[in-house]
């Protein structure tokens, strides 16, 4: 992949995009001349974003439940319709956890994968061909960090997010000859509502900020950061504080030590 890639005219597909770190995406790819293609479940949000975008008249908001293969479908229809071609997809969309093992029900444990693994993965089938067929092509995953660590009261996210983590991986070897770049994208704690949204035992959304998050990284100062680290060709991006980031590097060098540390934190 060419280093320090031109945006200029590119279509970029965001799933996630009415909110939080898709919105932040959405407006840092408008600034860098890109033709924005916004997905949500909610149409009235997605014009809000588009409008707020450099140049809203280059840009579209296509509706669509990413967890109902249908409407995936009906969507990529439309873009390609729409916009000719599909140049970087971002899979943003997510959902968060904030429960113990023995508070979480099956239903939210399959709840949380449906949206954070396969939902995902099906997109990304879904718009391969197209980037096999142009031979060009970037599609990006927005992990998390809790995807590398794994902490308390995330265990099916962590899970899920550890999941598309190393389906991304394997997805990367088999298109190596192809002309189509992969990267995986970690954030930390960044300012968002995740955590308002994010799913308790029973599957109801928590309804509150965490205090890491209130304190977390700016959602704009992400965007810039992993914009310029895909325009680089990076292929795997950690984003977030110093104790995210320390976290990541001890996770690598001494596993035990890094569960030590763990097991102390405050994590909720």
């Amino acid at each position: 992949m060419a280093r320090n890639e031109n945006l200029e005219g590119k279509v970029v597909w965001i799933t996630g995009a009415s909110s939080g770190l898709g919105e932040a995406l959405a407006k840092e790819f408008a600034l860098q001349g890109a033709q924005v293609v916004l997905s949500a479940r909610r149409f009235e949000e997605l014009e809000k974003v588009r409008v707020s975008l450099l140049h809203p008249d280059q840009h579209i908001s296509i509706c669509a439940d990413i967890t109902d293969e249908t409407q995936v479908r009906h969507a990529y229809e439309q873009v390609l319709e729409q916009k000719g071609r599909i140049d970087w997809l971002i899979n943003n969309a997510g959902l968060s956890q904030r429960a113990l093992i023995a508070d979480t029900t099956m239903q939210t444990e399959r709840a949380i994968m449906e949206v954070d693994y396969f939902s995902q993965v099906f997109l990304t089938k879904t718009v391969l061909p197209t980037f096999i067929q142009q031979k060009s092509g970037h599609i990006a995953f927005v992990s998390s960090v809790a995807g590398l660590l794994g902490t308390q009261y995330r265990a099916s996210y962590s899970a899920a997010k550890a999941a598309i983590h190393m389906w991304a991986n394997s997805l990367r070897a088999e298109m190596a000859e192809q002309g189509v770049g992969v990267s995986v994208i970690f954030p930390g704690f960044i300012k968002t509502n995740v955590s308002f949204n994010a799913l308790n035992g029973a599957g109801k959304p928590q309804g509150y900020q965490d205090e890491a998050i209130e304190n977390g990284l700016e959602a704009d100062e992400f965007a810039e950061i992993v914009v310029r680290s895909l325009q680089r060709g990076e292929e795997y991006i950690v984003v977030g504080g110093a104790k995210e980031k320390l976290g990541v590097l001890v996770s690598r060098l001494s596993p035990k030590t890094l569960y030590k540390m763990i097991r102390k934190m405050k994590v909720k």
